[in-house]
């Protein structure tokens, strides 16, 4: 039998970058919010201290900061017929866990959508024809446009500190930005980091062949900046200690450093680590939330009532709690009905590396989560689908996060794997190898979906998250044509050339890192017969409900997720504050 604590008005559950944005925004209407976050306390002074942060084998290679995946992890398959397996060693993504979730252990890339990514269906059948979408693609559009959003990208970048070069202000192109980027109303907060050397080497590459690359938009301060809550971020000193790390410079933007200083000043704010949420509970017609169990630091189960409930776990957290509450009609892929777990969706990688002559000292260690130059020629509808036959496309870098000793050096192709000349061809390697990645979108099927485990169960005795996912022609068509003209740069830098190239007909494998930007499975719609929640991230079967994060996504795009979660994250709490707090109940009519 549960405990029951006194109500509050606002339960949020999860504690990164959305659970913050929420809290803070709504902290000044006065209610009385709590926060609940499943994993330790994590602050900026005490977790991310120099010189105990820079740890490599405690934070890289042994995952402190991540979920420990013997206690609750997810269960992955490749179609309906096979069995999933348990997820027991982190490979492919990494699941954050503690206060400031995945958003403290980032690298800090910050993009904007396109605007044509967040009408992804319209816009291809108005320029290819409906016939060019495949009917196993379950894509849709989003139920809101860039333009309403831009505010909030912008309230977002200044928050984050992000640092970058507009190359689109109010329709006006502007030299030395991104040509593609979609309008912007200013210019970033603060200028782009220092271009490292290898940024340099691809950039002039890429400009020769006439792409006219550009610096990737960082979180990570390239100066000092107060943000409007107040907050002061510190320049990055490129110590090359972003992923996987607590920044002790200040520099790299987290819940931690950008909005907690101010939040915890709040009287009306309390935040309970080691909260393990167990479901959302909801009165006897299940319309209504009334609060949330959890289990608190002790063992007890806690009932937790509140006027309003804000899921802002990580994606994959966030569709789990809606299926084991039994919120929304769980996805089937047999009849096509249902909408919890539909449209998961993930990234597609590959990357060329291209091996310099002798001599060359591209200084790795010298590097910062997003230190990086881009371009954008190969990435959302930027060029000429018809021919290609294919949708969708990928952010084409060359980024440098570091040159840790244990898992950032490497040998030569081929190379041996001891003695003096390990030694040589890892010495070789470190200086000599410049890699061009491109990250591609992932388009929303049919067969790709997310539902309970019938079998593996977490330490609390829930049924895991299964993931059904595998790879579709689709995108081994997109990734082929940006390695293609990632080679192409390459070639142009010069040296020897390896190319990275996921094949077509492989499956997805989980040994191996690929990022962590998962999608779907609680999206977005303008109605709730294929979605999860309306355009104000409420859900449409629970109106005090209210799911954040990138759960919300109908399809991946080729850019890292964080800024589009957090321009929703604050449209959201923007209207719950102007419209819901004055007049509780749906925001749109279904």
């Amino acid at each position: 039998m549960a405990t029951e604590h006194s109500p509050v008005d606002i339960v949020i559950v999860g504690f990164g970058w959305t659970g913050a944005i929420a809290a803070m925004e709504l902290a000044d209407s006065g209610l009385e919010i709590l926060a609940l976050e499943r994993g330790e306390m994590q602050d900026t002074s005490t977790t991310a201290s120099y010189p105990n942060v820079i740890d490599e084998l405690a934070y890289s290679t042994r995952g402190k900061l991540l979920q420990d995946l013997s206690k609750e992890t997810v269960t992955i398959r490749h179609s309906s017929k096979d069995v999933a397996v348990p997820y027991r060693q982190h490979g492919a993504f990494l699941l954050g866990n503690g206060v400031g979730g995945a958003g403290f252990h980032w690298n800090g890339m910050s993009w904007r959508a396109f605007t044509a990514d967040l009408r992804l269906r319209s816009h291809y059948q108005e320029r290819y024809g409906k016939a060019f979408i495949s009917r196993e693609m379950t894509i849709q559009d989003y139920p809101v446009t860039y333009e309403e959003l831009e505010p909030y990208f912008a309230q977002w970048e200044d928050v984050a500190a992000v640092s970058g070069k507009a190359g689109n202000i109010n329709h006006q192109i502007l030299a030395g930005g991104n040509r593609w980027e979609a309008p912007r109303s200013a210019e970033y907060p603060l200028p782009p980091l220092q271009s490292i050397y290898g940024a340099q080497v691809f950039g002039k590459a890429a400009n020769e062949l006439g792409y006219l690359s550009f610096p990737v938009p960082a979180a990570n301060a390239s100066g000092p900046y107060t943000n409007q809550y107040g907050v002061r971020l510190g320049p990055c000193n490129f110590c090359g200690f972003c992923e996987g790390y607590g920044c002790y410079m200040y520099s790299k933007a987290s819940p931690q450093t950008s909005i907690l200083p101010a939040l915890k000043l709040k009287k009306n704010f309390t935040l309970k680590p080691k909260s393990h949420v167990l479901k959302v509970n909801t009165d006897s017609t299940g319309k209504v939330a009334t609060g949330v169990t959890y289990v608190d630091p002790q063992g007890r189960e806690i009932f937790q009532p509140a006027k309003i409930v804000l899921l802002c776990a990580f994606q994959m957290h966030n569709v789990r709690l809606l299926l084991l509450s039994g919120i929304g009609k769980p996805y089937d892929p047999e009849s096509g009905e249902g909408v919890v777990g539909k449209n998961y969706a993930y990234h597609m990688n590959s990357s060329v590396n291209v091996l310099l002559p002798r001599n060359t000292q591209l200084n790795p260690y010298i590097g910062a989560g997003a230190a990086g130059t881009a371009i954008d020629d190969f990435n959302g509808d930027n060029f000429d689908h018809g021919p290609l036959g294919f949708i969708g496309g990928a952010s084409v870098y060359h980024l440098r996060t570091g040159g840790r000793p244990i898992g950032q050096s490497k040998v030569l192709k081929d190379g041996p794997n001891w003695g003096k000349g390990w030694k040589e061809s890892v010495q070789e390697d470190y200086q000599r190898t410049l890699p061009i990645y491109a990250q591609g979108t992932v388009m929303s099927y049919r067969d790709t979906y997310l539902s309970l485990d019938p079998t593996y169960k977490d330490v609390h005795g829930q049924p895991l998250l299964r993931m059904t996912f595998d790879w579709h022609e689709n995108e081994f068509a997109m990734i082929r044509h940006a390695i293609d003209g990632a080679t192409q740069i390459g070639k142009a830098i010069g040296g020897d050339i390896q190319i990275n190239l996921r094949k077509s007909g492989t499956h997805f494998d989980t040994r191996a890192y690929q990022s962590t930007h998962t999608t779907g499975g609680a999206i977005m719609g303008d109605n709730p017969a294929s979605s999860v929640v309306n355009r104000y991230l409420q859900s449409w079967d629970v109106h005090n409900l209210f799911v954040m994060g990138a759960c919300a996504f109908p399809q991946n795009l080729g850019y890292n997720p964080t800024g589009l979660v957090a321009a929703l994250a604050y449209w959201s709490v923007d209207h719950i504050k102007k419209q819901y707090l004055k007049s509780p109940g749906p925001m749109v009519q279904a």
